[in-house]
């Protein structure tokens, strides 16, 4: 049988490198890989629906569930994943030292429905009481652009959700270290983050905080998923194995790199300290790999959490139960 002819859209990430420089090849699949910053590939899947395989932000993918006629399935794949406390940005001249004090507060985020911010909003009312409504939001592009960033997906928010979009001209970026907005939620840093002195972060022991989170709930906030046409795997319904195990199989030569100390394959001086103190704060005895597709036990919570998350803030139009989401093929595996 000739192979299926798929493209992949993805960013080259370390821990998919191995598709993309071909050390990896999915069963009956000749594979054309797209190495695509995110905010493209999100943008042109969906909207136009251009490639076969692709990242797209978890948020996003399951608000496209939300239609009659879901466009794509998607993998228990995540190429992205992220705590993101440490990216919520203040005007330190706001006053704001506790998430609480956002109340009422003038917050700007790039996309309401955007997958870093959801989890920021649903962390700060779990863990600090903040209701996810209570700020009031302005949405648009986070630097400079003669492009107005609009969301990519349809919305349908509740009437408590005081949003709108910041005046032509204007940037978040900008507007924080200027004082127009107090905070700013967001999966990227500020450019004036660092180089202006009234914006810094809300929380400046990010890091502390966030492996006490991890440490509290298990939960390494998930990001990014791999989907897939629907169409695709209608035809073709073994694609998600196939798929799925080459991602595994990636996924290998990634830990694989890290672990390398004849020379240094990273460009940071200290990294197997990093890599021992990342194993600490992560990894339960007995085991060694902090960051691990497929449905596991750590996997199903966190997602579930994301799923609660973006039901209760009216986004998704029901709570999606976790392997709803994924194509059934990946999930499935086998013995000897």
């Amino acid at each position: 049988m000739a192979p299926l002819h798929l493209s992949l859209a993805c960013w080259d990430y370390d821990r998919v490198k191995a598709l993309e420089d071909g050390r990896v090849k999915p069963e009956g699949i000749d594979l054309n890989f797209l190495n695509l910053r995110v905010e493209e590939t999100f943008f042109r899947q969906l909207r136009y629906q251009e490639f076969d395989i692709s990242e797209l932000s978890l948020s996003s993918y399951v608000l496209t569930l939300n239609s009659d006629d879901p466009p794509f399935y998607a993998l228990p794949v995540f190429p992205s994943r992220f705590f993101r406390h440490q990216s919520i940005y203040v005007n330190t001249k706001a006053g704001i030292t506790h998430p609480s004090q956002l109340c009422g507060r003038r917050v700007g985020t790039p996309e309401f429905q955007m997958t870093a911010p959801v989890w920021q909003r649903g962390i700060l009312e779990d863990e600090y009481g903040l209701k996810y409504d209570a700020p009031h939001y302005l949405t648009g592009n986070v630097e400079p652009s003669d492009v107005e960033r609009k969301e990519k997906v349809p919305l349908n928010l509740r009437d408590t959700v005081n949003i709108q979009p910041i005046p032509k001209g204007k940037c978040l970026a900008h507007m924080l270290a200027d004082g127009e907005i107090d905070a700013l939620e967001s999966a990227t840093a500020p450019s004036t983050f660092g180089k202006h002195p009234d914006v810094g972060r809300l929380f400046p022991n990010a890091m502390q905080v966030e492996q006490e989170y991890f440490r509290r709930t298990g939960i390494f906030p998930i990001m990014h998923v791999i989907v897939v046409k629907r169409s695709i795997l209608k035809e073709h319904p073994w694609v998600a194995r196939s798929l799925t195990k080459a991602f595994a199989a990636a996924f290998e030569y990634a830990y694989e790199a890290i672990h390398e100390r004849g020379a240094l394959r990273y460009i940071l001086p200290w990294l197997q300290f990093h890599v021992e103190e990342t194993q600490a704060a992560m990894c339960g005895e007995g085991q060694d790999k902090w960051w691990q597709d497929g449905l596991t036990p750590q996997n199903r919570r966190t997602l579930d959490k994301f799923l609660e998350y973006s039901f209760n803030q009216g986004l998704a139009k029901k709570k999606w139960q976790v392997d709803e989401l994924f194509a059934a093929g990946s999930l499935e595996g086998f013995v000897l």
